[in-house]
């Protein structure tokens, strides 16, 4: 039976799951659909996917969600940062795969430019790594030298999955992204909100290629199966959106990777290291700033193990320490030199003592940015988020290495909470019940071994620089 009863619909385009799921009028989401993204392959440091085959994949799951209710609702769409792809303007076919934002193609143009630096973290207010947008276009370009004539004549298009997404869904009449997804790219100068000229000569991006940066919110745009986006944001920022509502709360959320983020209040300053994220725009031109802090790729270095099994009594049964982070270590550190990494041999150790040495790490690390964070300005409490951050060992964990409050929100896809409230423009949102992190034994040894692993950490840094 179709119900008349919702008030918007989200759409998730995740690394792993695309997701979908209606609002209710009372903040509720409800009739959530979701199937497996394309398989991401994987092949000296490429990571690539089908993109036709992704939008097939989004286009099934918006209209399973949309069956289920007779309203032409308004759309609120996040997406991962930083996957991109080129495609036909005229067949509307791409010319290559999707590349992933895991993808490290753009490491050997990355180490050529270092001196820019301190350029790019003025305008961006991040940090100058291969995974994002800019440096992964610009190799492509330098080895395909004659793609970037045919996108100087727009006889082919260049985007972000959004991009991609809703120039098929608008039938080729808006070729744009929003504020959050072009702060992420490493073009964009956050403070002016537009494609910043002196970046784009930096990596050499012709500025005219790039599509058009819309806001946040309040976009009013009919897409072909009936539906209105009125707001498209990244995923984190969606996240965010849905789970703090003051700037003394912090987001953790641990899925395909991890970050920890919070909002950053007019005229403070970001830490050293840490990123500082555009959240999003406004109709009117206001932007929100948070400041962020990431591990990378935490769900790929636990694939291999029964994570499902892990317990917190088997954390600090031993002195090894490790690092979890297959693709090198996020903000605000960004060292490629590692991976996962453990302090000594641990050939010796069952499945399940490394897993726990993994975990331990995901851990520490997210202690450790919340440390930081409170230290700049004081936190009162702490959100879980994310498909990792179910796993009570990780819960517990956290909790007994932090003095501020964990708690674990009753709604889990906080993503997709916030992409529906931003496109009812915050109008519905829901009552939020929250369960506490109470720390069922203190495990003493835990939070002494983290002690032992930040001073074995900052040790490990020194003697890299």
């Amino acid at each position: 039976m179709i119900s008349t009863s919702h008030a918007a619909i989200a759409l998730d385009l995740g690394t792993t799951s695309i997701k979908a799921a209606l609002l209710d009028k009372q903040g509720n989401l409800t009739n959530t659909h979701s199937r497996h993204a394309p398989t991401v392959n994987r092949l000296n440091g490429c990571y690539e996917s089908d993109a036709l085959d992704y939008l097939n994949t989004a286009e099934q799951v918006l209209n399973e969600c949309c069956e289920q209710t007779g309203n032409h609702l308004p759309l609120g769409l996040c997406s991962q940062r930083s996957s991109f792809l080129i495609w036909d303007k005229s067949s509307g076919k791409p010319i290559t795969p999707l590349i992933s934002w895991q993808d490290n193609r753009g490491a050997h143009w990355h180490s050529n430019i270092q001196n820019a630096a301190q350029i790019i973290q003025q305008h961006t207010g991040l940090q100058l790594t291969p995974y994002y947008f800019a440096p992964k276009l610009s190799v492509i370009l330098h080895d395909n030298p004659d793609w970037q004539e045919k996108l100087i004549r727009s006889n082919w298009l260049v985007g972000t999955l959004d991009t991609f997404l809703i120039w098929h869904w608008t039938k080729g009449q808006h070729y744009c992204t929003d504020a959050s997804m072009a702060a992420r790219t490493l073009l964009m100068d956050i403070h002016q909100q537009k494609w910043s000229t002196d970046l784009c000569q930096l990596f050499n991006i012709p500025i005219a290629i790039l599509p058009e940066i819309l806001p946040s919110t309040g976009l009013n745009l009919t897409l072909k199966n009936g539906l209105t986006l009125q707001a498209s944001v990244g995923d984190q920022s969606a996240a965010l959106f849905a789970s703090v509502n003051s700037h003394s709360e912090a987001l953790v959320n641990l899925g395909t990777g991890g970050f920890v983020i919070r909002y950053l209040t007019s005229g403070s300053d970001t830490i050293n290291g840490y990123l500082q994220t555009l959240v999003y725009q406004d109709k009117t031109g206001h932007t929100q700033s948070a400041i962020e802090g990431t591990l990378n790729s935490i769900a790929a270095a636990l694939a291999p193990y029964p994570i499902k099994d892990s317990r917190l009594e088997d954390l600090a049964a031993n002195h090894i320490f490790c690092l979890a982070e297959p693709s090198g270590l996020g903000a605000p550190y960004f060292r490629t030199q590692w991976g996962i990494h453990f302090s000594e041999p641990v050939i010796h150790l069952s499945t399940h003592q490394t897993m726990a040495l993994l975990l331990e790490a995901i851990i520490f690390r997210v202690a450790r940015i919340l440390e930081e964070f409170h230290h700049q300005s004081p936190l009162t409490r702490v959100y879980l988020s994310g498909g990792l951050s179910e796993l009570p060992c990780l819960q517990q964990g956290i909790a007994q290495c932090t003095s501020i409050p964990i708690y674990y929100p009753h709604q889990k896809e906080s993503s997709l909470q916030g992409a529906a409230q931003l496109a009812v423009n915050n109008k519905i949102r829901y009552q939020r019940e929250d369960n506490k992190t109470i720390i069922k034994s203190r495990n003493g040894k835990l939070l002494m071994k983290y002690l032992l692993w930040k001073v074995w950490f900052d040790a490990l840094l020194n003697s890299n620089r």
